[in-house]
């Protein structure tokens, strides 16, 4: 990895959630590009449905990890693992942890998500999968 990218990359890890979303979406304005997670893909899956898809018998593919319960003698170990898990900074991972029940990763596989919940709760959190 070159100097630049290497500067760029420790810059983009100083940035807030905020920041981190105006970028995106200054990233998407000036090179016309949708940042979205799977964009196209999702868009040309949705017309393809049959009508045994919509029956209700579909299984959720896609999970999200909810940080309900934050016991205060168990903050900084359960501060570490979210940090580990959204790789997001010690600032903006202590938001997180002092603001439950907060969404802590979205989107996640149901394997992904039930590691991130089992990591979670072996750090004394309690937490939901939605």
């Amino acid at each position: 990895m070159t100097d630049k990218i290497s500067n760029l990359i420790e810059e983009l890890k100083t940035l807030t959630l905020l920041e981190a979303a105006e970028l995106v979406k200054s990233i998407e304005e000036t090179f016309n590009v949708d940042a979205s997670a799977g964009g196209g893909v999702m868009m040309m899956n949705a017309g393809a449905t049959t009508s045994e898809d919509n029956a209700g018998t579909e299984e959720k593919t896609e999970f999200d990890v909810s940080l309900d319960e934050v016991p205060k003698d168990k903050k900084i170990s359960i501060l570490k693992v979210v940090r580990s898990v959204t790789e997001l900074g010690l600032k903006e991972a202590k938001e997180v942890v002092e603001n439950t029940p907060k969404v802590v990763k979205e989107g996640l596989t149901k394997a992904a998500a039930e590691e991130a919940k089992k990591m979670l709760e072996d750090a004394g959190a309690v937490v939901t999968l939605k």
